[in-house]
């Protein structure tokens, strides 16, 4: 069910980045991945919202012959309910009735894998069914209650309230554990150094599929939304031949509910810690420049905004004109925003593996931590482990062994993290 509110020809809100059709479009894409099969789609126009039920009556009377002529078990509304609003709409139409957010919430449930993604997720749903308990069911109203007095669904109201901020503060808890365990991690990185790098991108957008043609990993990549859930770090190795970390995070979608973001905050540390980031967009798909902008949107709020990007042109492919055309596209899909001056992009195709040299190419030169240098080594030939790390994490440009005392001569491209573990060989 969707809500579109009209507004004057000329108007601000006159032309939105999304249509109602696409906005219920993909509403029904998500319905579908939490396992529902959708048999009717319905739009109310009308000027104002109707506080008591979000739509109108004659819109709520042909809603509830439609749900008894289908046989509807549930009836999902494109827009965040308030709790008076879901109480009347289920009592009118006498099915169950969710939101968007409550959508969303359900298919995170459904994904958690890990104990920290079972931990956000309940978070989220928590925060969002607290103010939502007044008045469910009628154990919860207030039966025999008079001025001055508590009736014993008031009580029950109270007690359920108690239960869910108890559990709210001990989960509250148990993810700034999560947080300080991923903070040491962090600095256990620094001290190796590795740069990671996070990939990004609206849900749905072969983030994983590239994850893992890049990586080797095993994610669960298919085209589900949010196939992706609880994050995923792996080494990667560079044309420079320096090690980074490469992870793969949740996909973002529009209007991401404000509940799930303060919920999975330490998983997206993992987004605002990162030194670059990999923009993913599916080019082939007709809203991605609205996705583009939902993406960066995001990324502004969790205060990953500046981190440098580059835009990842996946399924390029498909494109009428060709992959030719990068900049162009890139242009067209970060329009205005701030990000527009400072975003490298390159076309790729994840499933095939078209222009991945490329992509790897421009993470060597765009990656601003660890920066690699032409440096010339003598390490002396009982330095097994030095002479290792030297063919393992460098391009190696020319090397000979002199004869009087077996000492190897390199001289190779090097990063920095690499020149600091290794400075006491260093020639000056």
């Amino acid at each position: 069910m969707g809500f579109e509110k009209k507004v004057r020809p000329g108007s601000s809100s006159a032309k939105p980045l999304v249509t109602t059709e696409e906005s219920l479009n993909e509403l029904a894409a998500l319905a579908a991945t939490a396992g529902a099969t959708v048999v009717e789609q319905v739009v109310q126009i009308r000027p104002n919202v109707e506080v008591s039920t979000l739509i109108g009556s004659g819109k709520l009377q042909e809603l509830t012959g439609l749900v008894k002529g289908l046989e509807a078990d549930v009836v999902i509304f494109d827009q965040e309910l308030t709790p008076t609003q879901l109480r009347n709409l289920e009592k009118a139409l006498d099915a169950k009735v969710i939101d968007r957010t409550q959508l969303i919430l359900d298919i995170f449930a459904s994904r958690a894998r890990t104990r920290e993604g079972q931990l956000q997720v309940e978070l989220a749903q928590l925060n969002y069914a607290l103010p939502r308990l007044t008045g469910r069911g009628a154990s919860m109203s207030r039966l025999g209650g008079g001025i001055g007095t508590r009736g014993p669904g008031e009580t029950q109201l109270e007690t359920d309230r108690r239960k869910i901020k108890g559990r709210l503060r001990k989960i509250e808890n148990d993810l700034e554990a999560v947080k300080k365990g991923r903070t040491i991690q962090r600095r256990q990185r620094v001290d190796v150094p590795l740069s990671t790098i996070a990939l990004v991108g609206y849900t749905n957008a072969g983030k994983s599929t590239l994850f893992n043609r890049l990586t080797g990993a095993g994610v669960d990549a298919d085209a589900r939304l949010f196939a992706t859930l609880d994050p995923t770090v792996r080494q990667l190795q560079l044309p420079s031949r320096r090690q980074v970390l490469l992870s793969d995070t949740v996909g973002f979608i529009r209007s991401l509910p404000t509940t799930l973001v303060r919920a999975f905050r330490a998983t997206l540390e993992e987004v605002r810690q990162a030194a670059l980031l990999l923009h993913v967009v599916d080019v082939s798909n007709e809203h991605a420049e609205d996705q583009t902008a939902q993406v960066l949107r995001v990324l502004d709020e969790i205060e990953a905004g500046e981190t440098p990007q580059i835009l990842v042109l996946n399924k390029a492919d498909r494109l009428p004109e060709g992959v030719g055309q990068v900049d162009s596209v890139a242009s067209r899909l970060l329009g205005e925003s701030a990000h527009r001056s400072r975003t490298r992009a390159v076309a790729i195709s994840a499933k095939t593996g078209d222009g991945f040299d490329q992509l790897l190419a421009m993470i060597d030169e765009v990656l601003p931590a660890d920066p690699v240098v032409e440096t010339t080594f003598r390490i002396p030939s009982v330095e097994g482990a030095a002479i290792h790390q030297i063919h393992e994490h460098a391009r190696i440009r020319e090397q000979h062994y002199e004869d009087e005392d077996s000492t190897l001569v390199v001289t190779a491209d090097a990063s920095e993290s690499l020149r600091r573990r290794l400075r006491q060989f260093m020639v000056q």
